[in-house]
């Protein structure tokens, strides 16, 4: 795992921080950002600390609070304060494990209200339009469109399809394989339409981009290599203003289209956490807030007494 020590807080300090690090990394298998994230965390809050004589592992629930205070003062968010305590409790609860503290100072802190946000679809409409979008007599549109139909057939995160690999699909079975956040492997079905486009991407235009070179990944650019996750954003961008979809897009509309689309024609809330890859249902359910939305959209502009 790399590391990025800070020279203004005591080399006893850091440590502590680095132990809680690795224990993590190997027990979560947490990703590089988000281990990052929580030393710049734990680096705030020991700096926080040592300003005021303290250490990490001298704080107490007041300070700890004081601090959390301090964040919102100087601009934090509270989905930021609730990512930093959410940090120093994982922090204080390893500390307890490991004998270094008695007591955890975290406990009863309450985290800040949050409202969470909706993640936003396409109208299936749309995502017709978007997938429309690519010129299929082009290599690259053929690419294009062939990655637009896998993404919204999977639900898969775009940096795991930009990673796919070829060794990674099966398409006599019509599933591919991908590890998604926190290194966990899932098995996902293609649906005909999606391998119909894959199967046609890699007979013609894959062949003709890479002119021969090698590359694991199934998606390539003209030079031969994999696409990054900025380029492929930029290419759904560039293809919903082709389809005239004027609706908000992230990089992940089309898995959170994937998701409510399924909902909506009744599929089951744990196929859609197994598909989605997520560890906790809880996650999901927020996607069954979505396709609610939409039946009272349609109940208000359908219904005689709507």
């Amino acid at each position: 795992m790399s590391r990025t020590h800070n020279s203004e807080l005591p080399a006893g300090e850091q440590a502590q921080i680095e132990r809680f690090l690795d224990a993590l990394w190997m027990e979560r298998g947490l990703s590089a950002n988000t281990l990052s994230a929580y030393r710049r965390d734990l680096q705030g809050l020991a700096r926080w600390l040592l300003a005021r004589n303290a250490a990490l592992l001298q704080a107490g629930r007041a300070q700890l609070q004081d601090f959390l205070a301090w964040r919102h003062q100087q601009g934090s968010q509270p989905r930021s304060i609730a990512r930093q305590l959410s940090c120093l409790r994982r922090f204080y609860r390893f500390a307890v494990r490991e004998g270094l503290l008695a007591a955890d100072p975290s406990e009863r802190i309450e985290a800040p209200r949050l409202g969470r946000p909706l993640p936003e679809a396409l109208t299936e409409a749309d995502v017709e339009a978007l997938l429309a979008a690519p010129r299929t007599d082009d290599p690259l549109g053929l690419r294009d469109r062939a990655m637009l139909e896998l993404l919204y057939a999977t639900g898969l995160r775009v940096s795991e399809l930009v990673n796919l690999k070829l060794a990674e699909i099966n398409t006599r079975q019509g599933v591919l394989r991908t590890q998604g956040k926190g290194g966990k492997v899932r098995l996902v079905p293609l649906g005909e339409e999606a391998l119909d486009w894959l199967d046609r991407y890699l007979r013609e235009a894959r062949v003709e981009l890479l002119k021969g070179r090698p590359c694991e990944t199934v998606f390539v650019t003209r030079r031969g290599g994999p696409l990054t996750r900025q380029a492929f954003w930029y290419l759904i961008k560039r293809h919903a203003r082709q389809a005239g979809i004027t609706a908000h897009l992230s990089p992940h509309t089309l898995r959170h289209s994937f998701a409510t689309h399924l909902l909506n024609h009744g599929a089951d809330l744990r196929v859609v956490q197994m598909l989605l890859g997520h560890s906790d249902l809880s996650t999901t359910q927020i996607y069954t807030h979505v396709a609610n939305e939409r039946l009272k959209e349609l109940h208000a502009a359908h219904h005689p007494r709507g």
